[in-house]
């Protein structure tokens, strides 16, 4: 079979879709200045589904300082991957306030989160090293581990007796080949807004020899006391050997980092293959970088709102009956029973008829029969916007339950 033709004869479980999903429930255009309240497709809609988690999007200081370090230095500058030709005392200075604020010994900057992850994980093992990870772990964990020419082994989500039971599985293989392992799960899962249970996971560490890494790029910014994440929002991150998080999420903007001991971070930075071989992160990211990593430092007012909407959001919800899983995080999921022309009306309405934008998940990733709908509130939502949100809630949810979302078409 020619290439081509086996491509468009299987177009993938999204692309299968795309015929009637593009433009609308896939690669929606969300118009006008990043904020609550945006465009659809000529229409204004109360939007949930930006992870602007601090409204640091569209912060003054933000705007004033990415404006200036473009004018001062433009898109291009440095030129070349850091190793060769794109180091800047800005890059080191980024690199050693991040450590600082997420109470680690040295970090590295990077150019993406995605890529960011699955690098960490190449260069961290090798083929006589064992992987232990949570089932729920990100698709750049995943495609991390693809990656991994050794031994892995999967525990069930946040399940303590099966990570315990796969630890002693790896020991095993590690014993045999001479190996080490590495434990990898996320400070907060992005879907279900469930948190790691990073604490319990450390105190593992007194029966195993494990190394831990901690994806937290929905915990940065906004778990623990002063922000640096879900380890100090469980009074662990002494014991989280590798931390990353990305800027794709608080700091609003593009990048990432990772941050361990002097030794390790020393390591990485000259065993990254996506950092060794590609650009250096553009000067005005870096200096915007600098910007809201100082406001997440000096204005915990904006942790403060996000979790006055969070708290108003969740509870809402909560007292009208909807279940919310067992967030614990700013990620806010919907549960709804229903199937996949139950989501796609129930979408239309919500967005043509109740101006109300969110993610939507189905099949494969929820279960067959359950619609979850996903919102993500921020610091620059207001309590007005929530209590709008769970009257429209309220109404679909009736419809749903009715069947009148099976039985015919919903037209704006």
């Amino acid at each position: 079979m020619d290439l081509f033709e086996k491509l468009l004869t299987n177009r993938g479980p999204l692309g299968s879709h795309s015929h009637y999903a593009h433009g609308y429930f896939t690669f929606p255009k969300l118009e006008g200045e990043i904020a609550p309240r945006m465009k659809f497709r000529g229409k204004e809609v109360l939007t949930w589904s930006l992870n602007n988690y601090l409204g640091l999007a569209n912060h003054p200081e933000v705007r004033k300082a990415d404006a200036e370090a473009a004018a001062e230095w433009g898109m291009a500058y440095p030129m070349g991957a850091r190793i060769m030709s794109g180091n800047t005392n800005y890059h080191e200075k980024l690199e050693a306030e991040l450590a600082e604020f997420v109470q680690k010994p040295d970090a590295l900057l990077l150019n993406f989160g995605y890529q960011g992850v699955v690098s960490i994980i190449d260069a961290l093992v090798d083929r006589h090293d064992v992987i232990v990870y949570d089932a729920e772990s990100h698709a750049c964990i995943i495609d991390g581990l693809r990656l991994h020419q050794g031994k892995r082994f999967v525990y069930a989500h946040n399940d303590m007796a099966s990570l315990e039971k796969q630890l002693e599985r790896a020991t095993r293989w590690a014993e045999n080949t001479g190996g080490a392992i590495l434990v990898i799960t996320e400070g907060v899962f992005g879907m279900s807004g469930n948190l790691g249970s990073l604490d319990k996971v450390v105190a593992l560490k007194e029966k195993f020899n494990f190394r831990l890494f901690v994806d937290d790029a929905h915990g940065f910014g906004t778990m623990g006391k002063t922000g640096a994440g879900t380890g100090e929002h469980l009074n662990c991150q002494d014991g989280i050997d590798v931390y990353f998080s990305t800027f794709a999420k608080s700091m609003a903007s593009i990048g990432a980092f990772v941050a361990a001991d002097e030794q390790v971070v020393e390591y990485l930075r000259y065993n990254m293959r996506s950092q060794i071989f590609a650009k250096s992160l553009p000067m005005p990211l870096v200096i915007g970088a600098l910007k809201r990593l100082e406001l997440l430092r000096t204005k915990p007012e904006l942790k403060d709102q996000l979790w006055t909407v969070v708290d108003a959001l969740q509870s809402g919800l909560r007292e009208k009956g909807f279940n919310i899983g067992t967030t614990t995080s700013p990620v806010t999921p919907v549960f709804l029973n229903g199937q996949i022309p139950d989501a796609t009306q129930l979408t239309l309405d919500l967005r043509e008829n109740f101006n109300i934008f969110c993610s939507i998940v189905v099949y494969p990733v929820v279960p067959k029969d359950v619609i979850m709908l996903r919102l993500i509130p921020t610091a620059a939502h207001t309590l007005d916007d929530v209590k709008e949100t769970i009257d429209a809630f309220e109404k679909i949810a009736q419809k749903l339950d009715k069947g009148l979302y099976s039985k015919s078409p919903v037209t704006a």
